[in-house]
């Protein structure tokens, strides 16, 4: 592929991945979300009239805005206020994301340094359109010849989300009252087998953030991406089973796979990073370098 043609399939997946912010978005369209008048996401237009129906948990549309009850006056009463709600949509089938509740809970704040005003089920996340947090982390080797390879996972089939598509060497959401270096060791532990030594080796280098909206809402997602160089003898096996298999692949490789559909569209955007900050991509040869950095880096 061209090199003006491979840079147009980066742009077009980081148009995609950023199109809540595009003219033509459902962004005017969607309500604040807020907790004592502090914005914590948005809630799109399909959502908010079923939310009426819970007076006692969400004050009616105001200025552009839904928020919470006053009188749900800590984290554990909204939390526990909005998940009752939550389930009884669920009971009744309101939402197709609902489906793939994951008893998994989500801090809800209005940036990653505020104190959580609540948390919330993963799976109901998009509905209120709550920034949405995790680790990522690119896993690759250094040939004795200096050659550098990636470590790219396979998904299981049996994956709610993007089944069989390619993927970093792990990854995985920041839980509710879990930190960063502990999501990383675990999901690499966990996803990869990857010792928690050599995972703790792993260095914190960029932060990857996009927001796109589809059918189940408002996704506002911002990575923390850590790089990982893996020992030439180490290979990474699948753990959990949400990995079919791992493949060791040259950089040019990794980089032919970017624009075809094999990959799982944040994870490209997680291993284009890599590629930028590491060198392969060279800005005399790409049209749109500026744009892809720009993509990968969208203020939530």
């Amino acid at each position: 592929m061209a090199n003006s043609a491979w840079s147009e399939t980066m742009l077009q997946l980081l148009r995609r991945m950023n199109n809540f912010y595009l003219p033509a978005s459902g962004r005017s369209r969607c309500l604040r979300f807020e907790i004592n008048e502090a914005q914590v996401g948005w809630i799109p237009p399909h959502v908010a009239p079923l939310l009426t129906r819970y007076p006692e948990v969400f004050s009616p549309p105001l200025e552009g805005a839904v928020a919470l009850r006053r009188s749900l006056d800590s984290s554990e009463k909204r939390s526990e206020a909005v998940d009752a709600v939550l389930r009884t949509m669920r009971r009744e089938g309101a939402f197709t994301c609902l489906k793939g509740w994951r008893d998994e809970n989500y801090s809800v704040m209005p940036a990653f340094s505020d104190p959580p005003l609540m948390w919330m089920e993963r799976a109901a996340t998009s509905l209120f359109g709550v920034k949405r947090y995790g680790v990522h982390i690119n896993g690759y080797t250094v040939g004795d010849g200096g050659e550098v390879r990636m470590w790219l996972a396979r998904r299981s089939l049996t994956k709610q989300t993007y089944p069989g598509l390619l993927d970093n060497v792990a990854a995985g959401g920041i839980a509710a009252g879990v930190g960063i270096k502990h999501t990383l060791v675990k999901e690499c532990e966990e996803e990869a087998c990857i010792p928690a030594a050599i995972a703790a080796k792993a260095r914190p280098v960029a932060n990857v953030s996009y927001t796109y909206e589809d059918e189940d809402g408002v996704f506002a997602e911002s990575q923390f991406v850590f790089d990982l160089e893996l020992p030439l003898e180490f290979e990474p096996r699948a753990g959990d089973g949400e990995v079919q298999d791992f493949q060791l692949l040259p950089v040019d490789e990794v980089k032919r796979l970017l624009a075809t559909d094999d990959f799982k569209p944040n994870c490209a955007m997680v291993a284009l990073d890599f590629l930028i900050r590491h060198s392969f991509i060279d800005p005399d040869a790409e049209p749109f370098y500026q744009e892809m950095v720009a993509g990968l880096h969208q203020t939530l």
